[in-house]
């Protein structure tokens, strides 16, 4: 016998998603990708105002849409009503837009206790600046991320992906499911409130201790980040970049006799590691030297073959025909309504038993009006109809 298929993670649990653009949105499709049903709540007509993008193909996939005029009376009865049969509520919108529209959570938690409100804004739900907009630029610079990016010698540079965004998603989705295995335990549920600069301030490693240990800002370094010695990217004999990260002893030491140079091991100026610190520079000029002899293909072989830390600095084009991201299967391609089958990264991240899945594609507006309001609310045909002639839904 064929064992049967397994149950999603979060099969069961249902998402009411009032958020647009990104970090919400994204949020809401983590939790997709491993079972739970996410419906989209979107102003009619117009929509989430990132619809027509490929980013929104890709970060509302497998989820349903349904049409709402929430600032409305009749709009929030319905919207109530949805949140009454939902264990989940992410929204994005400026703090104090739902109490403005009368859905303060915990006056939804009145009708549905174990409801759990995920909150994302850019400076949280509280605090002096509660009240400034923001999107993810704003929030790295906030975060501090922007101002040691880039070389001492030209201004700040933003990273490359939307960090703050993405990385307030997935502290979202963690959150949810924190709420959720509390509420297990208390019968209640309880908001869940992300800021997208807190995302980012979390992920900044010892920022914080240093500076209360020297009093000193970290500058900008380039590609030299302070105390990670050798630790560089090198330009190779046939022009591509090579990352190699040998910062423990033995890594050293592997780097070290992978070069063609096992001398550097006792060399004084890297040894103990106080000196290869105080000596970065000469270090890297000489694993620069080396990487300029040798063909990119070349040098990965011979660091891998002394278990060296390395990679080449990949572009799209090369991620896309590297046979590891195949393999782990994070490399999707999703059919879309807008643009045909679209190349999209994979489900972050495997489990075992109950592995994730891309449920489908981004909805189209209103797709899923009438199994929502009919088929979940009890809706008849003409209630429908007559709410989306005067543009409830």
């Amino acid at each position: 016998m064929s064992n049967p298929p397994p149950v999603a993670a979060l099969a069961g649990i249902r998402v009411i998603s009032l958020g647009q653009i990104l970090a919400a949105p994204f949020c809401s499709t983590l939790l997709a990708e491993f079972g739970a049903e996410v419906i989209k709540v979107e102003p009619p007509r117009t929509g989430d105002a990132n619809r027509g993008n490929v980013s929104f193909a890709q970060d509302n996939r497998g989820q349903k849409s349904a049409t709402l005029d929430v600032t409305r009376p009749e709009g929030r009865y319905l919207f109530r009503r949805l949140v009454d049969t939902a264990d989940i509520l992410v929204e994005n919108n400026r703090p104090g837009a739902l109490e403005r529209w009368g859905l303060a959570p915990d006056t939804l938690r009145e009708t549905n206790p174990g409801l759990v409100v995920v909150r994302i804004s850019g400076y949280g739900q509280d605090g002096p600046y509660r009240d400034r907009s923001a999107f993810d630029r704003v929030a790295l610079a906030f975060a501090g991320i922007t101002a040691v990016t880039g070389y001492p010698d030209r201004p700040p540079v933003r990273p490359g992906y939307f960090v703050a965004d993405y990385g307030a998603g997935i502290f979202a989705a963690f959150g949810a499911l924190a709420a959720l295995r509390a509420r297990e335990l208390t019968g209640r549920g309880q908001d869940v409130d992300v800021a997208l600069y807190e995302a980012v301030w979390r992920m900044s490693g010892t920022h914080a201790a240093n500076y209360s240990l020297t009093g000193r800002d970290r500058q900008r370094s380039g590609n030299y980040y302070p105390g990670v010695v050798p630790a560089e990217q090198f330009e190779t004999a046939d022009g591509r970049y090579l990352v190699i990260n040998a910062t423990t002893r033995r890594a050293f030491e592997n780097l070290c006799r992978a070069i063609g140079q096992p001398k550097l091991i006792t060399d004084p100026r890297f040894t103990p590691r106080a000196n290869l610190l105080a000596n970065h520079e000469a270090i890297h000029a000489i694993i620069r030297d080396w990487a300029a002899a040798h063909t990119l293909e070349q040098a990965q072989a011979a660091l891998d073959a002394h278990g060296v830390p390395a990679s080449p600095v990949y572009n799209t084009s090369d991620i896309v025909a590297d046979p590891h991201y195949h393999a782990r299967c994070q490399l999707v391609t999703v059919e879309t309504h807008e643009f045909g089958p679209v190349l999209q990264p994979g489900v972050v991240p495997r489990l075992t038993a109950t592995p994730g899945e891309v449920p489908g594609p981004a909805p189209r507006l209103g797709e899923h009006n009438r199994e929502v309001y009919c088929g979940l609310l009890g809706l008849a045909p003409a209630e429908l109809e007559e709410l989306a002639a005067r543009g409830i839904i």
